[in-house]
């Protein structure tokens, strides 16, 4: 990863901040976290989801001077537990991909305020930068999602590519013949349906906002009413980032034979509980086969994120990328952006673009 070799070449010392981590932990993150070690600064790992932790990753970094509380398939008990901890390791600042620190800070009384230790933050993801904006906090977040860098490259393409890649290697199934539902037409979902347009399939799109409604028809989507589609739809793709998007009702109207997948943020975007309340059992690894009545369903990756808990996520070229702005944007939280006034900013252009200068 030569761009974020060179970021972490431009770190300044981060020597007395001790900085909780809220993301994925997956073998992609080990050189950005052994370079904020190399770099003096403490590490306290917790993940944004427990199925994509790595726990030889894990592993791993606690050997190299982090500490951590995260493990995979832990139960969001454990999970909100594993926040509060990270909290009371009284880090100097915050780097997440969902907010989770965040909102475990202001649930505390008085916003978690008395402790007074944390002075910035950075958010990674449209599900935790929704979180954010209704949090009241007393320092500074910035959002680096939003980034051209962050939104055109990985939510735009790469998530899409690797989960339709992932698909292909647990189905042993192509796109052929078939019709992708892709529900939520955001920067990942477009990235969702053009690669499945590219790999074989009829492409159909179901979103509530209108002005998203109206891109994906100017794009040439056939844009459908959600309970319709689904119950034409052989793969049933969610990248809303919002829990609840595929309830009871919609599993219902779904024709036997269908695929139910996400590629959200977030894990609760179907209805888990409700498929596993019938008959199911895994048939090959990652795959579920549920038994409603006459029809037969399946299940990947747990409803959880396809690309990252059943696949390697994003290719390495790309994520170097994207590790490389988050570097540059670790070095200026820790020194010019905790100066900046509490609540939300995006990260300003000159912190990002020596990454991909």
């Amino acid at each position: 990863m030569p761009r974020l070799a060179g970021a972490v070449k431009r770190l300044p010392s981060l020597e007395g901040f001790r900085i909780a981590f809220s993301m994925h932990l997956d073998p992609k993150m080990i050189p950005f976290v052994e370079g904020v070690l190399a770099r003096g600064g403490a590490a306290y790992l917790t993940t944004c989801n427990p199925d994509t932790v790595r726990d030889d990753v894990v592993e791993h970094l606690c050997a190299q001077g982090a500490e951590a509380s995260a493990y995979r398939g832990m139960s969001m008990k454990e999970y909100r537990a594993a926040a509060d901890a990270a909290l009371e390791w009284e880090p100097t600042h915050l780097c997440e991909m969902g907010a989770e620190l965040s909102a475990a800070r202001a649930r505390r009384p008085g916003g978690g305020r008395d402790r007074g230790s944390v002075r910035g933050s950075l958010e990674a993801t449209g599900s935790g930068i929704s979180r954010i904006r209704g949090l009241d906090l007393d320092y500074p977040v910035f959002n680096w999602d939003d980034l051209p860098v962050k939104e055109g490259l990985h939510n735009r393409h790469m998530v899409g590519l690797t989960a339709w890649h992932t698909f292909f290697a647990r189905t042993g199934l192509t796109l052929h013949e078939k019709t992708v539902l892709v529900i939520g037409y955001g920067d990942v979902g477009a990235g969702v349906a053009d690669s499945a347009k590219a790999y074989g399939a009829h492409v159909m799109v179901a979103e509530r906002d209108p002005a998203r409604r109206l891109r994906a028809a100017y794009a040439g989507w056939e844009v459908a009413e959600l309970p319709e589609a689904a119950a034409r739809a052989d793969v049933v793709a969610t990248a809303t980032g919002a829990d609840g998007v595929v309830g009871a009702a919609l599993i219902d109207r779904l024709p036997d034979g269908a695929f139910l997948l996400n590629v959200g943020h977030r894990p609760g975007e179907i209805d888990v509980a409700y498929l596993r309340s019938h008959d199911h059992r895994e048939i090959i690894p990652f795959v579920e086969e549920i038994s409603l009545g006459d029809r037969r369903v399946y299940l990947l990756a747990g409803g959880s994120m396809l690309n990252l808990v059943a696949g390697a996520g994003d290719s390495l070229n790309a994520f170097d990328v994207t590790l490389a702005v988050l570097t540059e944007a670790l070095g200026f939280l820790v020194h010019e952006g905790s100066s900046y006034p509490a609540g939300l900013h995006v990260l300003p252009d000159f912190v990002w673009r020596a990454a991909v200068s």
